[in-house]
């Protein structure tokens, strides 16, 4: 027995490639296939290759997508072929021509607009981030409002708005009298320091004392006036004993230049507030004098501070 070049009988090679030429398609067994040629292969969408110089086999349902693909090439190639002979008026060339030059012109049209369109959208969305940060500012300002800052003054008990007042005829004015005895009454207060004007403060006068420190100084000032002088106008009778001592000892610190205006001294900080009267109380009073809020009056042992 003559061996080959792998060391196997060479009948049972030649028995075995029979057996690998004949394959089983679609329930029956052939003898051969249809051999591709390569030029054909590029235009198959979907084929079977072996690779290193084995040749190329196909199946039936492949012939049939191949059959497909080649018949759609060639209506394709035939609606091009129907298009290039057909001839259109020249009149409806023109007017496509025309056409098709406005609809540029409308699409050139409609992309500036889309692009001031973007440019508007940018700028409304920077002023929006804007808007909310002065509105969360103006909330933030809401919620902390300094406690001297001046407060609206409520209407006194019973009064109503004036067109509430009218009883079928006109208003009448106002009587002088009344006008002279609130402004009678009324204590004069000292107006809160702004910004500003703390700022322009010499440093060696502010030391440490702080913009808050100063406001609320000015406003115990303003509650100690305004209980002395409200005693001050209450009459004697009504008073107790403690009361009707301060009367007398206001009486008594009265001047003649102190006639027409308010003042305070140290001890009625003392007596209406919680404020200490100490050393650095002093300074904020030397700092409510740059101001010109205070104004000092001596004489008779007692430093009376005048409200400008």
């Amino acid at each position: 027995m003559h061996l080959n070049a792998f060391g196997q009988p060479r009948r049972r090679r030649n028995r075995r490639r029979r057996r690998e030429s004949v394959r089983p398609v679609y329930g029956r067994d052939v003898s051969s296939n249809l051999k591709l040629n390569r030029e054909e292969e590029g235009n198959i969408p979907e084929y079977t290759e072996r690779k290193r110089g084995i040749h190329s086999w196909v199946t039936m349902n492949e012939l049939e997508d191949v059959s497909h693909h080649i018949q759609d090439r060639i209506s394709s190639l035939q609606r091009m072929l129907d298009l290039s002979v057909a001839e259109l008026p020249q009149n409806k060339m023109k007017k496509l021509g025309q056409e098709l030059f406005v609809l540029e012109e409308l699409l050139e049209e409609f992309e500036k607009c889309v692009g001031q369109q973007r440019e508007q959208l940018k700028h409304l969305k920077q002023l929006e981030k804007s808007l909310q940060k002065d509105l969360e500012d103006v909330q933030h300002i809401k919620d902390n409002v300094p406690a001297h800052m001046p407060r609206k003054k409520e209407p006194a008990n019973g009064s109503q708005p004036v067109k509430n007042q009218r009883e079928g005829g006109d208003l009448q004015p106002a009587q002088p009298e009344n006008v002279k005895k609130t402004n009678k009454s009324s204590v004069r207060e000292l107006e809160v320091i702004t910004m500003p004007e703390f700022q322009s403060i010499p440093q060696y006068m502010k030391g440490r004392a702080s913009y808050e420190q100063l406001n609320a100084a000015v406003q115990s000032i303003n509650t100690a006036a305004a209980a002395k002088y409200k005693i001050l106008r209450q009459p004697l009778k009504s008073l107790n004993n403690h009361t009707r001592k301060l009367h007398q000892r206001f009486k008594d610190q009265e001047t003649k230049d102190t006639k027409g205006h308010h003042f305070v001294v140290e001890d009625d900080i003392r007596e209406f507030t919680q404020m200490k009267v100490d050393k650095r109380f002093q300074g904020i009073l030397n700092m409510l004098r740059h101001c010109q809020r205070l104004r000092e009056l001596r004489g008779g042992g007692v430093i009376r501070y005048m409200l400008l």
